[in-house]
């Protein structure tokens, strides 16, 4: 199976670390993966989050950017009600202007934390619905085009992407003829329907045909035992956040001394089932399978460890598998 991989960074920041290690981390990680053949390094934006440190995702694109040379960078995404569209244009107009043909622009339509943030990053009491959210990317786009007034927006629009979690943005995806990644990596169940729909919805637009991509959870170690040994601390790390005491990464010991109720231990395995993990025969067999269920195009993987020896080491496993430095970059018009 010959379809590109791509890389999915929340910048972790680990028990015992800080935001600046996690950041000189995503560094590494991109000038990495940009070497094993990976064909894009996306930032995922969250805020009020003590475990991730990709919550200024326009300041870091452009600091991973300048620190590779081929790989594309971009977001994963920017929550666009967080945010005036006009701010965006301007900063991923910026970006593409600096580095023409490598960046992209993935928008979400949540605002991906509490009411409370939301309000503080808007400064406005009006929280937005989710009937906002076309009218904002269509808002957006137009500060990119060439008579635009908005510089250095004008003429320099990256490729938009939608992302989703639910068919509200794969439908919308389609109609727009844009390309859509749908984050597998927390939303499994929905993962199916999501992309039958944007198939369906598809009209031709910035693309002449449909061009889908998924965020897959992948930890790859040299054995099974081994990569469940490593994915476990991201797993705790969910459960507590599902438990609203979200925080940094945990330790491996601290993940193994944790007491789990035998409903913590139900969460973890369900978890953990929805990832591809393991050694490389396991995960090759997988992920082959996952790609041919879902037929998608191009698949981003994240990897959350605590030891990022380890991460690194569970990308040169993956490329390994699919000889992505002989890998051809996707067909789809400028993407």
């Amino acid at each position: 199976m010959s379809i590109p991989f791509s890389v999915l960074d929340l910048a972790p920041v680990v028990s015992g670390a800080t935001s600046g290690d996690a950041l000189r981390n995503t560094l590494d990680l991109a000038r990495s993966t940009e070497g094993l053949g990976f064909h894009r390094y996306w930032l995922a934006e969250h805020h009020t989050m003590p475990g991730i440190a990709s919550s200024a995702t326009s300041v870091l694109i452009g600091q991973v950017a300048a620190a590779t040379s081929r790989i594309r960078v971009g977001s994963g995404g920017v929550m666009l009600p967080n945010h005036a569209p006009m701010v965006i244009a301007e900063q991923f107009g910026t970006l593409e202007a600096l580095f023409p043909g490598r960046i992209d622009l993935g928008l979400g339509r949540a605002p991906g934390t509490d009411q409370a943030t939301a309000r503080a990053l808007r400064r406005s009491p009006e929280a937005l619905s989710v009937d906002d959210f076309p009218e904002q990317v269509i808002e957006l786009r137009g500060y990119f085009a060439e008579d635009s007034t908005v510089t250095p927006a004008a003429g320099n629009e990256p490729p938009v992407w939608l992302l989703g979690s639910s068919g509200y943005s794969a439908r919308l995806a389609g109609l727009l003829g844009l390309p859509f990644a749908f984050a597998h990596h927390f939303s499994a169940e929905n993962t199916l329907p999501a992309l039958a729909l944007y198939r369906e919805s598809f009209r031709p637009g910035t693309l002449d045909a449909p061009y889908s991509m998924i965020g897959v959870s992948v930890t790859a170690a040299e054995s099974d035992e081994r990569a469940r040994e490593l994915a476990a601390p991201q797993a705790l790390a969910f459960l507590r956040l599902r438990q609203g005491r979200p925080g940094k990464l945990p330790t491996p010991e601290e993940t193994a001394a944790h007491p789990y109720t035998p409903l913590e231990r139900q969460m973890i395995d369900s978890r953990l089932a929805d990832q591809v993990m393991g050694g490389p025969e396991t995960v090759r067999r997988q992920m082959d399978a996952l790609i041919e269920k879902t037929g998608v195009d191009e698949v981003m993987v994240t990897t959350q460890v605590f030891d990022h020896a380890d991460r690194i080491r569970s990308y040169e496993i993956l490329a390994d598998l699919y000889d992505l430095k002989a890998a051809e970059p996707p067909a789809a018009s400028g993407l």
